[in-house]
């Protein structure tokens, strides 16, 4: 199984080296920031076997949905660290929908899934890589 983080994006985030700590980042700050890493997570995750691109595009929506981050967020829960969770919870706590498509629960679940997302993607890539291998995207390229 390739591990994520084996990547030279997990293991060198992109961000400045002299950046102020992840601590003083915003809950929505981080959340923005994991809605990109986990929409690469998936990416990847469905670039093999080749499709169309029209398949691949619905295959990655389905799972960047606010819906489907919630129920993943539901799973990876008891697996999650009292500062992980806490980390989800302040992420909830920013969050506020815009979007009318979505109940309030399930944006404010999604936004704190993205929090911690980006949160470890700045502070422990390895721990981000534990959770995004417990995800079990439907028919992904096996890992």
């Amino acid at each position: 199984m390739t591990q994520f983080s084996d990547h030279p994006l997990w293991q060198s985030p992109l961000c400045p080296a002299d950046a102020p700590p992840v601590q003083s980042l915003s809950p929505v700050a981080l959340a923005y920031l994991g809605d990109a890493v986990f929409e690469l997570y998936v990416r990847c995750s469905y670039l093999f076997p080749p499709r169309r691109i029209g398949d691949f595009h619905r295959r990655v929506v389905a799972q960047v949905r606010a819906e489907q981050q919630a129920q993943i967020l539901a799973t990876l829960l008891p697996q999650l660290t009292d500062p992980e969770k806490e980390w989800v919870r302040r992420g909830r706590n920013a969050a506020t929908s815009t979007s009318r498509r979505a109940n309030p629960e399930l944006y404010q679940a999604a936004s704190g899934l993205e929090t911690l997302l980006g949160y470890l993607y700045l502070r422990d890539a390895r721990r981000l890589d534990e959770l995004l291998a417990l995800i079990e995207l439907p028919d992904a390229a096996p890992r």
